[in-house]
């Protein structure tokens, strides 16, 4: 049916000049058939995307969600936490990171993202992170405020955008006195 084409490319094709005429994509496929370039709707749509995945990192950071946040990855992916330290490989030994760490309460407010799509299936992110921490039950941090961010690269894969790179930063601690 109509409906089971995106609905990007559907208007794509109804806007005068078109791209390219609608092709039905394989089950699987992430990519577009070759020779079909973006329209203004599919890079908006990419961006709003994207920008949900990096806004539901905090959240599922936040409810300690490691299976979510592990899924948001590609396969390979690579992440270093804003804290520092080696690069993570692989989803799953992301997965295995988070749920070594001692249970906390925490608050990630991101904010400020940027997002460039290169391609249909490429781009890349930034974003400003505040984190607000403390011991698991505890109803106020013991710790300062962390200001910083994140630099990601991304990929379009069968289940959607992913992070196939996440390096976080940090700019400084803000203490409360």
């Amino acid at each position: 049916s109509a409906l089971a084409i995106p609905l990007a490319e559907r208007l794509s094709d109804m806007r005068p000049g078109r791209l390219a005429p609608i092709r039905r994509r394989r089950p699987g496929s992430s990519a577009k058939p070759p020779g079909i370039r973006m329209t203004p709707l599919d890079r908006l749509l990419a961006e709003s995307e994207i920008s949900r995945l990096i806004t539901r990192f905090g959240l599922l950071n936040d409810a300690a969600d490691w299976p979510g946040v592990a899924a948001m990855f590609t396969a390979d992916a690579r992440f270093v936490r804003p804290a520092g330290g080696d690069p993570v490989i692989g989803r799953d030994a992301i997965l295995a990171s988070f749920t070594s760490r001692p249970p906390r309460k925490s608050r990630h407010v991101i904010t400020n993202i940027v997002v460039d799509v290169t391609s249909a299936d490429a781009a890349s992110a930034q974003s400003v992170m505040l984190l607000f921490a403390g011991p698991a039950g505890e109803a106020s941090a013991a710790s300062p405020a962390l200001v910083g961010g994140f630099r990601d690269r991304l990929e379009r894969t069968a289940d959607g955008w992913r992070f196939a790179e996440r390096v976080g930063f940090l700019d400084f601690k803000v203490e409360f006195k």
